[in-house]
């Protein structure tokens, strides 16, 4: 079996996945040779998340790495490939590095392989990705520099609020009169917040009004990008019910029948991505070395 890891250092969380795959000499139940690298028949060995609060993004990475080692009982020359995304792109244990947008669309059919769009909702930017059953990104659009439409933007506010961002979900959920907050600008937007808190606005009706104004982003990035439907959610906020609440509605206003699909393990999609690409690339490194080993022993030259 090939062991691989992916490492997705984000702005604000470290997500690293361990996966076992198949060799592509193995067989299968099937009688099918396995893919390495598109993980039908790939499983999860361990994935952990840590938050980085202001601490240095690669000594987290690297505790991470360590505890998912240990917690799965094997030393880091048992794994493969170290693969890393996200914002960092020189972890110093990674073994190579692959695009944001490749890891998430590539993890997103791992975890369901009838989605053909994925949107990414991570704490810097939120982009929109189309792919196809191989999982490559057709077409993609990214919200701009405006922090509005990402998850940090949520999660500033949240504080602000006094509430957890595990609570926010449920909060949007409760809401029966939403405040419309403005989703040109997070300065503007935090400023409509700071208006509405004196004002005595419920903090349930602040909240569901940045989900909608995210919604309302998302939803243009979607439309933009050319997606469809099913469509899954990635990042931070995929699991916030609140927020796939919203963006189901925001479809619906635009004549739409959403089909949003979330998995428990959808914040770790860009781990898993890179896992799966780590996999792909160790086989293909192989057969390359496979194929001038031959050809040495056959006496051909390059």
């Amino acid at each position: 079996m090939l062991r691989t890891i992916g490492i997705d250092i984000g702005s604000s969380a470290v997500k690293i996945a361990l996966m076992e795959h198949p060799l592509i000499e193995e067989k299968v139940a099937s009688g099918a040779a396995a893919d390495p690298g598109h993980g039908q028949h790939s499983r999860i060995l361990a994935i952990e998340l840590e938050r980085i609060r202001k601490r240095d993004s690669l000594k987290v990475s690297e505790a991470c790495l360590n505890r998912i080692l240990a917690q799965a009982g094997i030393k880091i020359e048992d794994v493969a490939y170290i693969a890393t995304t996200g914002e960092v792109d020189a972890f110093p244990l990674q073994t190579g590095y692959f695009f944001g947008m490749t890891t998430h669309s590539r993890g997103a059919n791992f975890l369901c392989s009838e989605v053909r769009s994925v949107v990414d909702i991570g704490a810097m930017h939120s982009r929109a990705m189309t792919i196809d059953e191989r999982s490559k990104v057709l077409k993609y659009r990214m919200t701009g520099q405006c922090a509005s439409g990402s998850g940090q933007f949520l999660e500033n506010i949240s504080r602000y609020l006094g509430v957890t961002t595990d609570e926010i979900g449920e909060l949007s959920m409760r809401s029966e009169a939403p405040e419309k907050v403005s989703g040109i600008c997070a300065v503007l937007a935090e400023t409509d917040v700071i208006n509405m808190v004196s004002r005595g606005i419920a903090t349930e009706d602040i909240v569901r009004g940045i989900h909608q104004s995210l919604a309302d982003r998302l939803a243009k990035l979607f439309r933009s990008a050319r997606c469809e439907f099913p469509l899954m959610l990635t990042g931070g906020l995929a699991l916030d019910k609140g927020m796939v609440s919203t963006l189901e509605e925001e479809f619906m206003k635009r004549k739409l029948e959403p089909d949003i699909r979330t998995h428990e393990y959808s914040p770790h999609a860009g781990a898993l991505g890179g896992a799966l690409w780590g996999a792909f690339r160790h086989h293909k490194q192989g057969l390359r070395k496979s194929t001038q080993t031959a050809e040495k022993g056959m006496g051909v030259s390059a």
